[in-house]
């Protein structure tokens, strides 16, 4: 069992920053350091991380985390790792980065997942097998990419890893992918846990050119010059760990059946934890593993917090707060007016990277507050469809437990409580996946019995309760048809 007096370090490798999370032996994060860690973009569709600078990163990191933590007289005992999902970068037989990672975010291999996608049953059978969605975030597609813009590359690549693979290497001297983050790449029979060879036959790659899968609690041992630079002992257990999201949800107690985490940020994301794998039949939800038999069904959509964000900078540069403020005092439906919320393509339940965004029902009495209440009042919908989703993949929800930097505005937590018509759980993450990581982390040393137990719900308690407005939330269930066949139409003109 772990001492009072120990902690473990959570490293979450996340889109923007790289965040290093000390969790003590009561489950509370003690202390966070954060590192930015851009993403470079450019305008043919990449979005891209120099993979030296976040192995940078994360050692600049650690070493602020553990010397605070001497500080105050806590004994780093382990390290564990959360990634952002879906990345990609190519090594050479000596370990060294023959590409920038490719992020989740990246679209240049979209006419891969189009011309997949047009193959109705195939693309559905690759969803069906790995639980993850054909669509340009996915390595399945990335490969497939490379292989035919820049096969002479493709054929350098001694090794197709994730971001955190090659951290974790240079940590620990295995080169290795844990089964959650392998379960988003497209490549990874969610029945079998192994690669899926009629996903490597698409992608072009074999079997011998990924890393060896392991599970998300293995432990490694920390190698004597990365140990002396991060000032840690050298053997220091390092867990492989996990994708975010499914950390994100033992982060927040969100384990339990029919328990859903809901994340609302710049984007979002509804998530229930069960004992099996498997999706729905119309192939609208993904499912990722999390670790010790547990698998995490859901969808994320890439417009939430962005739209209200889009509508202050379009009105002219106003303040967001002060637009929420006026969004807020517009009747739910927004005086008819509805909106498709698709400013970034969309991802759940479609998964349709040229998705298009539209106004419908518009009026000379409608202003901006109403098309930023319309906006909000879409990403509900989109979350609620996504929810609508999971009964019949076998994953109800009955209670939600919410996080994210959006949930601040009482606009958005109302119209998110109306659109699933259930109560939020609001529960004050700050430390995000960085703590479902050193959760996970105690798990794999010994410090925690299960993934389930009452500590870590106990834990995560709610800070505020938002119920829904019974008026609003019948207004939403009755439209809620209309945005899909609006999206249908809208889809079909283009």
């Amino acid at each position: 069992m772990q001492r009072a007096g120990e902690v473990v370090l959570g490293i979450d490798l996340g889109t923007t920053a790289t965040k290093v999370v000390a969790v003590d032996g009561a489950l509370r994060p003690v202390s966070t350091v954060e590192r930015a860690t851009p993403l470079r973009s450019t305008p043919d569709g990449a979005a891209v991380h120099n993979p030296e600078a976040v192995l940078g990163a994360v050692i600049e990191a650690v070493r602020e985390s553990a010397a605070a933590c001497a500080r105050h007289g806590h004994t780093v005992s382990g390290l564990s790792f959360s990634a952002a999902l879906h990345t990609l970068l190519a090594l050479d037989a000596s370990g060294a980065p023959l590409t920038p990672a490719l992020s989740w975010a990246d679209t240049r291999s979209a006419d891969v997942a189009r011309r997949l996608r047009a193959d109705g049953a195939g693309g559905e059978e690759l969803h069906r097998a790995t639980g993850t969605p054909v669509h340009p975030m996915t390595p399945l597609t990335k490969l497939a990419w490379f292989g035919a813009r820049e096969p002479g590359l493709a054929r350098r690549a001694a090794v197709w890893c994730g971001l955190k693979d090659y951290v974790l290497s240079m940590l620990t001297g295995r080169l290795v992918t844990d089964l959650s983050c392998a379960s988003a790449t497209g490549l990874m029979n969610m029945h079998t846990t192994d690669w899926h060879p009629p996903a490597l036959e698409v992608a072009g790659v074999s079997a011998g050119r990924l890393p060896e899968l392991v599970p998300p609690t293995a432990v490694f041992a920390l190698c004597s010059e990365p140990a002396a630079v991060l000032g840690l002992p050298s053997g220091l257990p390092v867990v492989a760990g996990a994708g975010d999201g499914p950390l994100a949800n033992l982060a927040v107690g969100a384990t339990a059946p029919a328990t859903a985490a809901l994340s609302l940020g710049t984007s979002g994301a509804l998530r229930v934890v069960r004992d099996r794998p498997g999706v729905d039949e119309q192939c609208r939800v993904f499912c990722y593993y999390l670790a010790d038999g547990l698998w995490v069904l859901g969808g994320a959509v890439s417009n939430a917090g962005v739209v209200a964000q889009w509508a202050a900078d379009s009105f002219g540069g106003v303040d967001v707060a002060d637009l929420l403020n006026e969004a807020a005092e517009v009747e739910p439906g927004a005086e008819g007016l509805v909106a498709l919320p698709h400013l970034l393509g969309e991802r759940a339940p479609w998964w349709d990277p040229d998705a298009r965004g539209a106004l419908i029902g518009l009026r000379r009495g409608h202003g901006r507050a109403h098309m930023t209440r319309a906006l909000i009042e879409g990403v509900g919908q989109q979350l609620a469809l996504v929810r609508d989703s999971m009964p019949t993949a076998g994953a109800p929800v009955s209670t939600v437990r919410a996080t994210g930097g959006a949930l601040r505005s009482p606009l958005w937590a109302e119209v998110m409580a109306a659109a699933l018509d259930m109560p939020l759980e609001i529960i004050d993450d700050a430390a995000g996946s960085g703590h479902g990581a050193a959760l996970l982390g105690r798990r794999a040393l010994g410090g925690l019995p299960t993934l389930t137990s009452a500590p870590v719900q106990a834990e995560a308690r709610a800070h505020r309760t938002v119920f829904p407005d019974p008026v609003a939330a019948r207004q939403m269930a009755a439209a809620r048809p209309l945005t899909e066949q609006l999206y249908r139409l809208l889809r079909a003109a283009h």
